[in-house]
């Protein structure tokens, strides 16, 4: 696809691609939205590097793209007025990565549909992410695996958040805290089928025994995290990630726990998978 505002530089054969000749920080006009909208959806994972990025100005960078989502529980900064906005923190003394693939928030019924993360702070060395393409594990099934898949649905909880969650916060998580989704579901944009199961939030396969249940999601665990889905990005302060959620899982590389790392993320609307 030829861009004419922004260049485009793939970072792996599976998804993956560095965007520069933007400025994040400005308002997009239409057609470098427009265009930027074209490289995520080719590109599934788009990095942008040096966006000197304010908090609001992620946040309207995040609204060109959709209305954003408040997590039921991560809003360390609703108390200043900006329940969009979640920080993630990891110092030596409080050691936290999302170390597992993941698909962000697939336990509530319209899970998002992409996230936007900025590296406030990090280490020069460690804590990479690791994301991996999910039309391509699908893709990669043999027709019979496909067609099973495709009549299956997976129970998704987010229960293991009760634990951080204030009165209020489980309230407001017990309202949407488990759904079923299909195992397989078809990307509204581009029509593609991608593999929606994930080890942070699927907790089986609707209708079957739970050592079936179990052995099929080992087995889709293990595939779809193949090195040949996947790409790698190293984080540097003032760098961008801007996500697919509805084809994408993702993971840190959890090497560095002696260092701190803030991130700074805002998270959209998505819909019901189907």
């Amino acid at each position: 696809m030829a861009y004419e505002r922004i260049r485009v530089q793939p970072i792996a054969s599976s998804l993956g691609a560095e965007v520069s000749g933007v400025d994040l920080s400005k308002p997009l006009d239409e057609p470098t939205r427009g265009e930027i909208h074209d490289a995520w959806m080719e590109h599934l994972v788009l990095f942008f590097r040096d966006q000197a990025l304010t908090r609001d100005e992620h946040l309207a960078f995040g609204r060109r793209f959709g209305a954003l989502h408040i997590h039921p529980v991560l809003q360390p900064l609703a108390d200043e007025g900006v329940p969009e906005l979640i920080v993630l923190e990891s110092s030596a003394e409080r050691p936290y990565v999302a170390g597992g693939w993941h698909s962000d928030v697939s336990f509530e019924r319209e899970p998002p549909l992409g996230s936007i993360l900025r590296a406030v702070d990090v280490p020069d060395a460690g804590g990479d992410t690791l994301w991996a393409n999910m039309y391509a594990a699908y893709d990669a099934l043999s027709e019979r695996m496909q067609r099973m898949l495709g009549d299956l649905r997976a129970v998704h909880s987010g229960s293991f958040f009760r634990r951080a969650a204030s009165a209020r916060q489980a309230e407001r998580l017990a309202e949407n805290e488990s759904t079923t989704h299909p195992v397989v579901r078809t990307h509204p944009v581009t029509g593609r089928k991608a593999v929606f199961v994930n080890s942070g939030f699927t907790r089986g396969i609707e209708g079957m025994k739970p050592k079936e249940s179990q052995a099929l999601l080992a087995f889709l665990y293990e595939h779809l995290g193949s090195l040949e889905f996947t790409c790698r990005f190293h984080w540097t302060k003032g760098s961008i990630a801007m996500w697919d959620n509805r084809c994408t899982q993702h993971r840190v590389v959890a090497d560095n726990l002696s260092a701190y790392r803030r991130m700074e993320r805002v998270t959209l609307v998505g819909d019901t998978p189907v």
